[in-house]
């Protein structure tokens, strides 16, 4: 892809975001898309948010279970950016038609308390960089079309990378814990009529959360970036992804970690 097919998905996502209204995929209308031209049209979207006024607060990391990697034939994870306006309170309620087709996933959130960075960054580095953990949802959301309604081809991972990661929010708790025994960090995620819908533990997140993040500090040495102290880090999902339709309750119960809870309406 040249730099002005970059834009040019860059400003379709935005629109699409904008209006609701899902475009193609990006790998059926460029079958020759690769990691550094997704990446490169995710930073474009999230550089029109900033200069929109919505700073960047964090980061998620994606991709890190076995089973989606698998799905998507790939071996390592993707990550995107978190930007102030996906930011959402714990018992928040969604309004209606603000995301397109959301979904929800469990995760560990790291918050920081000092920049990390490197491409030999180790764990105990992102241990000691670490101000504490809290427990969280990412809302997952897609610009992106699911399949190309001709061919039925669903998207790929380039697709995703894209669109943000399809990241779309983040709601944490108010229980802030130190970053030990993450890997036996469990969650069970309930509808609101009291159905189990998932069930998982930390450790489906590369064996550790704290791995996950290491991963993401040295894929952003790459490009001469950071992690920085104060920012969020979404370490990865240890579920599959929840719909949620108009209507939907969410309530994660970490245990003794913490809840959170969100509504869409």
């Amino acid at each position: 892809m040249t730099p002005e097919d970059h834009k040019t998905a860059a400003l379709a996502l935005a629109e699409a975001e904008r209006t609701g209204q899902q475009i193609g995929l990006l790998s059926v209308a460029h079958p020759d898309i690769d990691m550094d031209d997704a990446y490169a049209i995710q930073e474009q979207v999230v550089a029109a948010k900033v200069a929109a006024g919505d700073p960047v607060i964090g980061w998620k990391i994606g991709l890190t279970s076995r089973a989606m990697q698998m799905a998507l034939n790939i071996d390592i994870p993707d990550s995107g950016v978190l930007t102030q306006s996906m930011q959402f309170d714990t018992g928040a309620t969604i309004p209606a038609g603000h995301f397109i087709q959301p979904r929800v996933e469990a995760e560990i959130a790291f918050v920081m308390k000092s920049d990390i960075g490197g491409a030999d960054v180790t764990r105990d580095d992102v241990l000691a960089a670490t101000d504490y953990v809290v427990p969280a949802l990412e809302i997952l959301d897609t610009r992106i079309l699911r399949a190309d309604p001709d061919t039925g081809q669903p998207r790929k991972v380039f697709d995703t990378i894209a669109d943000n990661a399809a990241n779309a929010g983040i709601v944490v708790g108010t229980q802030r814990n130190a970053p030990e025994n993450l890997r036996w960090v469990g969650a069970i995620v309930k509808m609101g009529n009291n159905t189990v819908e998932e069930t998982g533990l930390g450790a489906g997140v590369l064996n550790d959360p704290v791995e996950s993040v290491v991963w993401l500090a040295r894929r952003m040495a790459l490009y001469s970036n950071t992690i920085k102290a104060g920012q969020v880090i979404l370490s990865g999902s240890f579920i599959r992804p929840i719909e949620c339709p108009p209507g939907t309750n969410i309530e994660a119960d970490f245990g003794s970690f913490g809840r959170v809870d969100l509504s869409f309406s």
